[in-house]
């Protein structure tokens, strides 16, 4: 089985969007049609297709139109400047690009075939006869996705089939617990929101999480929190997924003041903080619960079960939860290590083999730790752990106490330079309250935190530098530091 075979047993309505609904036929044959024009471009098995396409129904057409035609799809961001798309197609050397008739004028000075989309149709825009020259990829191999590029420049990471299909199907597994089917018969599967681009990974898999799990999905052209809290209503969700910054959004958004009859929020990207997870839980009456997982690895591989949610999801707001099944995870070092069977095989890109140790466990990079009941807790990155004169400092420790200070919206800690010290913490906030001083949130963390974790300093900023999916990018703070 591939991830092309996902557009089978979808329910009759595939995607719903704003002002339309597009049935699962509709989206099948939009797909058949792009694999003709694909194979008609010289596409052959394993090369590369890149796509810049908004998010509507004809991106995941070009998805599984790419995946039925054997190539490997690969997302580009329209957001992202012309010199960032040129140096990614530079390394993907793709054998067509998937755009719109209205951003195909972006491509116009690359020899390369430009096939557009529009309304689930397709049409070759621009032909070439230049010979493709894509590498072929191994038959395995369906995306290439760039990193999220917090700690460096973006990479591309190959994602197989077998990989997100196995990481997919333990996700349902855990979700699900003993419940092999529908918990109400005749009830028609509630579709899945996602909240994030389909230039992003985390948008493209909670598709095919959806599609694999027998659902439609729900798009959104763009984030807001009142259109979010409208269709909630509208499709009747009771769990759906969520980055911490549209969670953060809704927070402090007060035209939204009801979210029924939403009762869980899976959190993605990135962990939402106990504090905004508290006060979320305290306006909405909906649990958040945190989940973690890696693109290197492919998906999720820890997570919530409905049977933990409903025994510790009050008690254990912030926790990642606990692994799926099949997935090792362990701490060495502070670190969080994953065993996935991708990894205990070596399948994975070569680039990433220095973060594997020969027995197949996974150098995640992240800072976390487990309490005496196996549940994970995240807390930063190991490149952001501070060394305070010997004493290790983890910002996310310090940081879930500047939330929990009245008036404070985002906080982030990072480490600086000090010439007695080493490094030193310093915070970064951004708050509501025009009256908080850098002295009042100094003495607060002295109420709350060891000495050696109270920040140094104190920065106030109007917002923290965040990329698409949410994540804080600290360098750009530490680079404010110096300036």
């Amino acid at each position: 089985m591939t991830l092309a075979d996902l557009l089978e047993g979808l329910p009759v309505i595939a995607v719903h969007m704003p002002g339309a609904d597009v049935p699962r036929d509709d989206l099948a044959a939009s797909a058949a049609q792009l694999d003709t024009l694909l194979a008609a471009s010289g596409l052959a098995k394993g090369q590369v297709v890149a796509a810049m396409l908004p998010n509507d129904a004809t991106t995941i057409a070009a998805l599984f139109g790419t995946w039925r035609a054997g190539g490997v799809y690969t997302p580009l961001n329209p957001r992202a400047p012309d010199s960032e798309i040129a140096t990614q197609l530079q390394t993907l050397h793709p054998v067509a690009v998937l755009t719109t008739p209205q951003l195909a004028q972006r491509f116009s000075t690359f020899d390369l075939p430009v096939i557009t989309g529009e309304a689930l149709r397709w049409a070759t825009a621009a032909p070439s006869d230049r010979p493709a020259n894509s590498p072929a990829y191994g038959d395995d191999v369906a995306l290439l996705q760039f990193t999220s590029g917090t700690t460096g420049p973006p990479k591309p990471v190959p994602l197989r089939h077998s990989t997100v299909l196995d990481l997919i199907d333990r996700l349902l597994e855990k979700l699900r617990g003993a419940k092999s089917g529908p918990d109400k018969v005749g009830r028609p599967p509630m579709p899945n929101l996602v909240p994030l681009s389909l230039s992003l990974w985390a948008g493209i898999y909670q598709v095919l999480f959806a599609f694999r799990a027998g659902s439609g999905v729900v798009l959104m052209e763009r984030f807001a929190p009142a259109d979010f809290a409208e269709l909630v209503k509208r499709h009747q969700l009771r769990s759906t997924v969520l980055p911490p910054a549209a969670l953060t959004m809704i927070l402090h958004d007060e035209t939204v003041t009801d979210l029924s009859p939403l009762k869980i929020v899976r959190s993605i990207t990135a962990p939402l903080s106990p504090v905004h997870a508290g006060r979320f839980r305290d306006r909405f009456a909906v649990i958040v619960l945190n989940s973690y997982g890696q693109t290197e690895l492919g998906g999720e591989v820890v997570g919530w079960s409905a049977a933990d949610a409903r025994e510790w999801g009050e008690t254990k707001l912030g926790s990642v939860g606990r692994p799926l099944p099949g997935i090792d995870v362990t701490i060495v070092d502070d670190e969080v290590m994953v065993r996935t069977p991708t990894t205990a095989a070596r399948k994975i890109d070569p680039a990433f083999l220095d973060r594997l140790t020969d027995n197949g466990w996974f150098h995640t990079g992240d800072l976390g730790w487990f309490d005496d009941d196996g549940f994970l807790w995240l807390d930063g990155r190991v490149s952001d752990m501070i060394n305070r004169g010997g004493l290790k400092v983890f910002p996310g420790t310090v940081e879930d106490v500047l939330l929990s200070a009245e008036g404070v919206r985002e906080a982030a800690v990072v480490g600086i330079p000090d010439e007695r010290l080493g490094e030193v913490p310093w915070a970064f906030v951004a708050s509501d309250d025009d009256g908080l001083s850098e002295q009042v949130l100094i003495a607060w963390c002295r109420e709350h935190l060891t000495p050696y974790r109270v920040p140094a300093r104190v920065v106030f900023v109007e917002k923290l530098p965040r990329n698409e999916v949410g994540k804080v990018v600290k360098r750009e703070l530490a680079a404010l530091a110096g300036a």
